[in-house]
């Protein structure tokens, strides 16, 4: 992945927009209207910008899925007589090659791949382990995959059929035999029922988040916790290239304005406390006796340990005078790092 320069803000960032971003697909879709539990705004913001994306390897789950998609696409066309075509069907073997993974190319904003279509009807196909999150209602995020594929596809219905597989399907996946009502649901669905107003409530808010967001290469604000791994890969990847250093001058501007700030409020407060310890260490001071090293005392919040230990140094002046220092000292290399604030005239000098 190239590295970009990144512009660190509060709670967001700031690259130079891109020229080819990724398109919004289904996954992104649900991702940037908040649906998806499992990704954020800025994850997707980060992946049709070029900015970040998680590399992709495939596991146990996806490997399974692979295989039992076409045992799915059979038995639905059995169950209900339909002609059901995946992308092999449409584009040939080599589909991904020929659409770079998108059926959509003629669409500016949106995009991405169904896994199957029938006479007008989009199908999608899951399988999963977590048949809990099934129990009442398709996942609201994969409803608004499947409905931005049947809206970018002229289509009215919607069907999804989910496996739910045991830890013996997803070591051979090729067995898995699909029932109706055990390990297999089948839920059919219309775009106009279950999103009467689908251009306003999805279509319109993703096109605002792309002209905002990705025609200005200005980030949505990200989530400490949730985009951490995505924030700290980015800082990394910033530091490792030593990139813009007024980027991280600017930061502890900031950084050191808020702290300034708080610590109005905390200075009277930690010197009352600072005197409150030592009144606290003189007491206990107190109450040392031969043989004794440690005395403690409690609060209802805190246990407080005073512990005495004796240690012996080098007499440096007496050193020095016998002439004996340089022989017996090593030199070292430390560095500190200073700061004071610039003046207005200091500033206007240079």
């Amino acid at each position: 992945m190239a590295v970009k320069k990144i512009k660190w803000l509060d709670s967001h960032i700031e690259v130079e927009p891109v020229k080819n971003p990724k398109k919004i697909t289904a996954t992104r879709l649900a991702a940037i209207l908040g649906l998806n539990r499992w990704s954020t705004p800025f994850k997707a913001w980060c992946e049709i910008t070029r900015t970040y994306e998680e590399p992709f390897e495939d596991n146990q789950y996806t490997l399974a899925g692979k295989a039992i998609e076409p045992i799915l696409i059979k038995m639905l066309e059995k169950r209900y007589f339909m002609d059901i075509q995946d992308p092999t069907d449409v584009y040939g073997p080599d589909y991904f090659k020929k659409t770079w993974g998108d059926f959509f190319r003629d669409v500016k904003v949106f995009g991405g791949m169904w896994d199957a279509i029938g006479d007008n009807t989009i199908v999608e196909i899951k399988t999963t382990k977590r048949a809990e999150d099934w129990l009442e209602d398709t996942p609201e995020y994969y409803k608004a995959q499947a409905a931005l594929y049947a809206y970018l596809s002229g289509c009215e219905n919607i069907i999804f059929v989910c496996g739910f597989l045991t830890d013996e399907d997803y070591q051979n996946p090729g067995n898995f035999k699909p029932v109706v009502g055990k390990n297999t649901i089948i839920r059919d669905y219309k775009l106009s029922e279950i999103y009467p107003d689908f251009e306003n409530t999805h279509i319109k808010p993703a096109t605002e988040f792309w002209k905002k967001y990705v025609e200005t290469g200005i980030s949505p604000d990200y989530d400490e916790k949730a985009d951490a791994d995505i924030i700290a890969a980015l800082r990394k990847t910033t530091a490792d290239v030593n990139e813009d250093i007024a980027v991280t001058l600017k930061r502890i501007d900031e950084l050191k304005e808020k702290i300034a700030a708080v610590s109005v409020q905390l200075d009277p407060l930690e010197k009352e406390l600072k005197a409150a310890e030592e009144q606290l260490k003189t007491y206990l001071k107190g109450k040392f006796t031969d043989g004794i090293d440690k005395v403690n005392i409690s609060s209802s919040h805190y246990c407080f340990t005073l512990a005495k230990s004796q240690s012996e140094r080098a007499d440096t002046a007496k050193l020095k005078k016998a002439g004996l220092w340089k022989e017996y000292s090593t030199v070292t290399t430390t560095y500190r790092l200073t700061n004071k604030i610039i003046e207005k005239n200091e500033e206007e000098k240079s």
